[in-house]
């Protein structure tokens, strides 16, 4: 019997987007299942009582975004931290995604805290800097270099990588765009789980603090593209779980 995907889920997406695809668990659990046919189990890190798994009980984990900002340092964003370099240690298979990357940086030994560029929202160019066996299967899966948009909420950032953690690729505004803090551990400061629809809900949402900093949303919802690059990085993910999987039995 194969062992389950561990979604860690750290907060909700915003209500339009939830009513169109669910909660992040959905969201995340659908895109890996494109590359992976076993069981993913939904955690709750918010949750004060929640139940951590051990690292020998899964075959992968991913690491979900959230409205929360990672310099608060809450309880459960510390517990959390913990278990991150658990997992990271035992040579676990890890995704962290936008507030899930910030935890696996801070949590790894890098430093967290405001973007000095700003607020990043929409879908902006990837561009890849460095070369990851992972990240290249995706990309290689793709079209060409028009297709590396990705979709972008998010005010905090890894400001400073951890020690022997390499910069994979970066955008406009985001030098930490998807690092790979160890092997088999990997972080990206976008959303592969969300497409050109789902940003335009959190562009509706968010409209009066956008505007507020001096962008303008109707541009931002014209000027979207398709991610279909954050679709082959699950599709790819769960290809990994699958193989660490197979290496195990």
């Amino acid at each position: 019997m194969s062992l389950p995907i561990s979604i860690w889920t750290t907060g909700a997406p915003v209500p339009e987007a939830a009513r169109k695809r669910g909660l992040f668990f959905e969201m995340i659990s659908a895109g890996l299942s494109a590359g992976w046919s076993g069981e993913m189990v939904d955690l709750n890190c918010e949750d004060p009582d929640v139940f951590f798994p051990a690292p020998g009980e899964v075959s992968g984990l991913v690491i979900s975004g959230s409205p929360a900002r990672i310099g608060d340092q809450e309880p459960w964003m510390q517990r959390t931290q913990a278990e991150l370099r658990r997992f990271a240690d035992a040579g676990v298979p890890i995704l962290g995604i936008c507030f899930g990357h910030q935890l696996l940086g801070r949590a790894l030994g890098g430093r967290t805290g405001p973007n000095p560029q700003g607020r990043e929202i929409g879908t902006p160019l990837y561009e890849p800097i460095a070369e990851d066996a992972y990240f290249d299967q995706a990309i290689a899966s793709l079209e060409g270099p028009a297709s590396l948009h990705v979709v972008m909420t998010h005010l905090d950032s890894v400001l400073e990588a951890p020690a022997g953690a390499v910069t994979l690729g970066r955008t406009q505004l985001e030098k930490n765009a998807a690092l790979r803090f160890r092997d088999r551990v990997w972080g990206v400061q976008f959303h592969p789980e969300m497409d050109a629809e789902l940003i335009g809900c959190y562009l509706r949402a968010r409209r009066n603090d956008i505007e507020a900093e001096g962008l303008n949303v109707d541009e931002l919802l014209a000027d979207r593209r398709e991610a279909p690059f954050g679709a082959a990085l699950l599709r790819e993910f769960g290809q990994i779980c699958e193989q660490s999987q197979v290496a195990k039995s």
